[in-house]
């Protein structure tokens, strides 16, 4: 007798229908055994899904066998298959719950792989800091602060429901990190504090959150909003406190500080020093706890003995990269840093690149991006010598890269203080720069001409900086409105922008005088400034090009009206600026 027996199920969607003759001669056992065998041999593992074998037992027992012979049968059948295709049915098995959890949890990392940073030191123990841990902890942390940043979006738009998500993915993620970078590492009390007090706001929010989801009072929901608002801020505020010291830990900044401090080895600071450099190029929230470590006290006391002159280039930059963030600066300027900056800079014993390092320094401080100019005070009393120092360096240098940081110091410089634009035309700063221009060695790159034309921007605004230019023949600058980049670098675009927008500004300023616009007339200024107005394609599309190329334009005007045509007067001049502006700006504009 023969049985035809139908092996599928819905619940496995992969399954392909398998019709199985059984012979059901012999006894229960081995009839099982032989579907089962053949079952295995016939299905295709790869095409189709694997049927589970305890499916298949429970199934061929409904029809075949009472309860007592299920068990026996089960019993013989894990005797016969083995444990690997138990484990392989398994990989098809998943538990919501379980992948829930998972997808919250970080895969490890292998504590032998590569990437640790070696602190070394005078005595026999050394300090390890892991950069793979360091790079995941700034990781997590930036998830966290982005989805906080969600929260208060959504917050303000009322979406309650995607409010509550977050909450819940907030919390999800700090009790994570928290159990990863804390507890394994046995957090010191006041850390823990933090951390307890976060989890409790954490909390607090999931429960408020979730209240707001099943309420449509206006008033209570306003009234919550304005709870909710303040528990997210107390939770930001307390989860950077937590990451700060965290990241404290990590870096052990302390413990390099220490060595630069105490140790009298000049190989043991150096490599101190490159490992806080190496520090400092992970983000400005590192630089800022380096600093507030007392990094920049400890390295100009470098700068300060005679015996560590081979490290002042090294310890400069490092100083130059933490001062990107105010806390360095002001540590800076705690210990008279500029001052020390000054006599790097005016001492001519120095080697070239030691005193490019100081101007580096220079610039970063003087930055226009900084809000605090406290640190300015001290720099006046320095002003005359720093810049005189800065324009010998550029007169001097010797390769692009010095001209570069020594220009760039003399740009920012001159933003802040027009007395610093009186020394330089008084040390005849304007034919230094020119003559840098026409140098290639000096002067290679689209960055170091936005330099350049920055600071003539900026001097032109005096009446004696025309006298100089014409004197100088500066004039032959207009080709810098010819700048474009040579490749495709998002920033050197940028930088050729600010090339001829301040080259177009310059022109514009210096025209005052009757005899310069003759002059850039005459170089075929107007057609340049012309095509640069009409074709987006030739400014990169920026709006600032444009308006600084207008407003040249109507200098020049202003000045030889028979310069431009009718057609480029009737829509380049005489309207209003804005009006002109606008024109240009949508030239190319498509409003399908």
């Amino acid at each position: 007798m023969c049985l035809y027996l139908n092996v599928c199920k819905t619940s496995y969607p992969y399954s392909l229908p398998v019709s199985t003759e059984i012979n059901t001669s012999g006894s229960k056992h081995q009839q099982l055994l032989c579907l089962f065998t053949q079952m295995i041999t016939e299905a295709d593992y790869h095409l189709i899904k694997p049927i589970s074998c305890g499916w298949f037992l429970s199934q061929y027992s409904l029809h075949m066998c009472g309860f007592s012979d299920v068990v026996n049968i089960r019993m013989h059948a894990i005797q016969v298959d083995s444990v690997q295709r138990w484990m392989e049915d398994l990989r098809h098995m998943t538990e919501v719950e379980c992948m829930c959890v998972l997808q919250s949890k970080p895969i490890g990392v292998d504590e032998d792989a590569p990437g640790e940073l070696i602190v070394s030191g005078t005595g026999a123990i050394s300090e390890y800091v892991t950069r793979d841990n360091l790079q995941m902890l700034l990781k997590r942390a930036l998830v966290v602060s982005t989805e906080l940043g969600k929260m208060f979006q959504r917050l303000e738009k009322g979406r309650w429901q995607r409010v509550h998500s977050t909450a819940g993915r907030v919390h999800c993620h700090v009790r994570s990190l928290i159990q990863e970078y804390s507890t394994a590492r046995n957090a010191p009390p006041e850390m823990q504090k933090y951390e307890k007090s976060l989890l409790e706001k954490c909390m607090e929010l999931n429960v408020i959150t979730e209240r707001c989801l099943h309420t449509q009072d206006e008033y209570f929901l306003k009234s919550m909003k304005e709870a909710i608002h303040e528990i997210l801020t107390d939770v930001s505020d307390s989860f950077s406190h937590m990451i700060d010291m965290a990241l404290a830990r990590e870096i052990q900044a302390r413990i390099l500080i220490r060595q630069i401090e105490d140790s009298n080895n000049v190989f043991a600071i150096s490599t101190a020093i490159s490992n806080l450099l190496s520090l400092t190029q992970d983000g400005p929230q590192l630089c800022s706890i380096i600093a507030k470590e007392g990094a920049v006290v400890a390295l100009l006391k470098i700068c300060r003995q005679d015996c560590f002159s081979t490290l002042y280039a090294h310890v400069l930059r490092t100083v130059a990269s933490i001062c990107c963030v105010e806390e360095g600066i002001s540590q800076l300027e705690k210990v008279d840093g500029i001052l020390c900056l000054a006599d790097i800079l005016t001492d001519s014993t120095c080697a070239e690149a030691t005193r490019a390092e100081a101007a580096a320094v220079m610039a970063q401080i003087t930055s226009p991006h900084h809000t605090s100019t406290q640190h300015l005070a001290s720099f006046l009393e320095s002003m005359q010598d720093i810049v005189t120092a800065l324009i010998d360096l550029c007169e001097s240098a010797s390769c692009g890269e010095v001209f570069l940081l020594a220009s760039a110091a003399l740009a920012n410089i001159t933003f802040f203080d027009s007395m610093a634009c009186e020394i330089l035309l008084q040390l005849n700063a304007v034919h230094i720069l020119l003559q840098a221009c026409r140098d290639r060695q000096r002067v290679d790159t689209p960055y170091s001409k936005d330099q350049v034309v920055t600071i003539l921007a900026n001097l032109s605004v005096l009446e004696q900086c025309t006298a100089d230019v014409l004197e100088e023949k500066g004039m032959q600058l207009l080709v810098l409105l010819n700048e474009k980049p040579s490749s495709s670098s998002p920033s050197e675009s940028a930088a050729c922008e600010r090339v001829q927008q301040k080259a177009a500004v310059t022109l514009a300023r210096l025209s005052r005088d009757p005899l310069v616009a003759q002059t850039a007339i005459q170089l075929k200024a107007v057609p340049r400034l012309i095509e640069l107005c009409r074709s987006p394609a030739e400014r990169n599309n920026s709006d600032s090009v444009l308006v600084a190329c207008l407003a040249a334009l109507r200098r020049l005007a202003a000045e030889c009206p028979d310069s431009i045509g009718p057609t480029d007067h009737q829509q380049l001049i005489k309207p209003r600026l804005v009006d002109s502006f606008l024109l240009c700006s949508n030239m190319e504009e498509s409003f399908v």
